[in-house]
């Protein structure tokens, strides 16, 4: 799974500034216990899910995929540079304000994360890096950079945006390099208004512990819609799996563990029931379902299938309440005492294959679970219909989340 965040800072013209204050931008073979949470992201209002939501309101059925931790962490990144209202809002649509605190808190905690997510592992691979890309006639304060390099381990390079081609490879260069050639072109383009690009990248690449046999796979429908159907190529596995079913949310979930403490979950909502399970998820339910699983024995047929998705997030932040980095009224005192500069672009891209061998990629409410006593036969479960997936490494942060709506 490959997943790239791109944020552009321009210095406006007054004329421009002022133009955009009226037009504010609409911006190993065994099914192993779940690992037990270490650092969880500092958030207790539902960013994620309120994210899923809006993207799934702006993206109808289609394709889904994100990293919310990546996305999370750039957030972050551009907090330690705001000020007054600006900084409030990033933090509160985090969650933080919530919980109270001082808010070097979310800047240790997402450190923290990035120390263990960077440690090298023996069976997958995971990278997650920042970088800033600087032009060096704008000063930009050193506390932010500072900052920036410690807390959130990032590079920092200076970049001639007056050259806009030279500006672009040198950026795009920089992120296939980190991802081994996954993300390439990330950078479409710069018309030399840029100062500062901000870079956000992770890359997810796990086999299963138990590889699905591509003798096995054959084609199948799927029922995309009530009225459309397509054939696609159907997996087949008869294992053990991480296994609960949700009637609150009349839905199944199962966990497919990669080799290196990494699990996938898809969850299949029971027929015409995909829009209660996209408005009931939340953070407390995934807690829930991660104490809860149990060890079942299924005979589970999952889709080969290849997504990719991009996102204009300044087009979107907006419905979570982030709205002032994106406009005229942006207050950057903490990165730069220039007060005509915002953020004119911010940009996810994420990728997701999924095969016989595995994945790989370059994103408290009263609820009641009941479950089925497991039978020595097998249960079938075939992922026929559109169904939504996320993925854990060692911790209950979401690497990444989506919905498969048409393999």
């Amino acid at each position: 799974m490959q997943c790239c965040l791109l944020l552009c800072l321009v210095l406006l013209s007054p004329q421009v500034a002022s133009l955009r204050h009226h037009h504010p931008r609409a911006a190993k073979k065994r099914v192993r216990e779940l690992p037990v949470a270490t650092t969880a992201a500092p958030s207790n209002r539902e960013f994620t899910f309120d994210l899923l939501r809006a993207l799934l309101a702006a993206n109808p059925n289609q394709n889904i995929i994100f990293s919310p931790l990546s996305i999370s962490v750039t957030l972050g990144m551009i907090a330690l540079g705001t000020g007054s209202n600006t900084k409030a809002q990033i933090l509160e649509g985090l969650g933080f304000a919530l919980q109270g605190g001082p808010e070097e808190e979310v800047h240790r905690v997402f450190h923290q994360l990035l120390q263990e997510l960077s440690q090298p592992r023996e069976y997958l691979q995971l990278s997650l890096g920042n970088a800033l890309f600087v032009k060096s006639t704008v000063h930009i304060h050193d506390a932010f950079t500072s900052a920036v390099r410690t807390l959130y381990l990032a590079d920092t390079f200076p970049t001639d945006f007056g050259d806009p081609q030279a500006a672009r490879k040198q950026i795009n260069d920089y992120v296939a390099k980190q991802t081994e050639g996954k993300i390439v072109d990330l950078v479409k383009s710069l018309d030399g208004t840029e100062v500062m690009v901000m870079v956000n990248y992770i890359f997810f690449k796990a086999k299963w512990e138990t590889s699905f046999d591509s003798k096995s796979t054959q084609k199948h429908a799927f029922h995309v819609t009530s009225e459309t159907v397509v054939q696609v190529p159907m997996m087949r596995c008869e294992d053990q799996f991480l296994y609960l079913q949700d009637p609150s949310l009349a839905c199944k979930v199962v966990g497919v563990p990669y080799q290196g403490n990494a699990t996938a979950f898809f969850i299949l909502p029971g027929e015409g029931k995909m829009r209660k399970v996209e408005a009931g998820l939340n953070q407390e339910t995934l807690r829930k379902w991660l104490k809860m699983f149990t060890k079942r024995k299924l005979l589970l047929y999952l889709p080969k299938f290849s997504i990719e998705s991009s996102y204009q997030l300044e087009k979107v932040l907006p419905k979570l309440g982030i709205r002032d980095i994106f406009t005229s009224h942006a207050d950057l005192t903490g990165l730069t005492n220039h007060s005509n500069i915002q953020v004119s672009e911010m940009m996810h891209k994420a990728v997701v294959e999924v095969d016989e061998s595995g994945t790989k990629a370059a994103a408290a409410t009263g609820v009641a679970f009941a479950f089925r006593s497991a039978l020595m036969a097998s249960q079938r479960i075939m992922f026929n219909r559109p169904f939504l997936m996320f993925i854990v490494e060692n911790t209950e942060n979401i690497l990444f989340l989506g919905k498969v709506t048409r393999p």
